[in-house]
């Protein structure tokens, strides 16, 4: 897909067809399965979706990363399209006429990209830490919800399939030689850069949201709403009063019926 996204003729093809009312987002179950990277993609997806006004309906399956083109979730239905993540999804939505940036100049384009990049990399990595290095939230939590849609002996196998996956991605990345302190401190760092951008406004941007806006929710209500071991991540996003207020007005804002217990 990715592939196909990168194909100007295509995308040009696809815009020329409007949204349909029938669109369907595909993502696994939250209370029972649901890993928390794969909850704040979900999340982020459908936040932007909401902020665009555009009508899709969620569909629930345990095998949805396996459904998915690219092995990540979520994966939109499109008609014939099946089109997964974030940005693959915007570009879709863009070539549709349906853009939240209109009002951005290609500066404020650019350093908002550098934040959704800083975002999504921080956050995510720190939290495959510490759902999958920390051994106590490995445990009790992580292995549980991965493995919970097989039986004896796959719910084994695949959640130590999935560890070694991850372990390997940090590794290339540098982030297993880290100590679990220097990860909050990332994710503190993280959070302040966040603070200082938003500042008193109503969005990262101004009084209109951007992807951005969207992107941050998702990480950020994640971390404050999920049950772990430690609480030690939730606390860093509520160092900063000013992005838990921003997480309040996006939730009321765009949402009713969030799930509050996912991992």
């Amino acid at each position: 897909m990715s592939q196909l996204l990168a194909d100007a003729t295509t995308v040009h093809i696809i815009g020329q067809t409007p949204w349909p009312d029938n669109a369907r987002l595909f993502q696994p179950y939250e209370v029972e399965q649901i890993l928390m990277p794969d909850f704040a993609s979900c999340l982020s997806v459908k936040t932007y979706l909401n902020m665009l006004g555009l009508k899709f309906q969620t569909e629930l399956r345990t095998n949805a990363e396996y459904m998915s083109p690219s092995g990540k979730v979520p994966f939109i239905s499109i008609g014939p399209l099946l089109i997964a993540e974030l940005e693959p999804i915007i570009t879709v939505c863009n070539a549709k006429g349906h853009t939240l940036t209109d009002d951005l100049t290609e500066l404020q384009k650019a350093e908002m990209k550098a934040y959704m990049s800083l975002t999504q990399s921080v956050f995510t990595n720190a939290v495959l830490y510490v759902l999958w290095l920390d051994t106590e939230t490995r445990n009790l939590v992580t292995k549980p919800r991965c493995g919970f849609p097989y039986k004896w002996p796959l719910n084994i196998i695949i959640p130590l399939k999935k560890q070694y996956e991850v372990s390997k991605l940090l590794s290339t990345l540098g982030w297993n030689k880290k100590t679990i302190e220097e990860v909050y401190d990332e994710v503190n760092n993280c959070c302040q850069a966040l603070s200082a951008k938003l500042g008193d406004q109503k969005f990262f941007f101004g009084d209109k949201p951007t992807e951005l806006d969207a992107i941050v929710f998702g990480h950020l209500y994640t971390m404050l709403t999920t049950e772990l071991p430690s609480d030690r991540l939730a606390e860093a996003v509520r160092n900063f009063s000013n992005l838990t207020d921003f997480c309040t007005r996006v939730h009321d804002q765009y949402f009713s019926d969030l799930q509050k217990d996912v991992a």
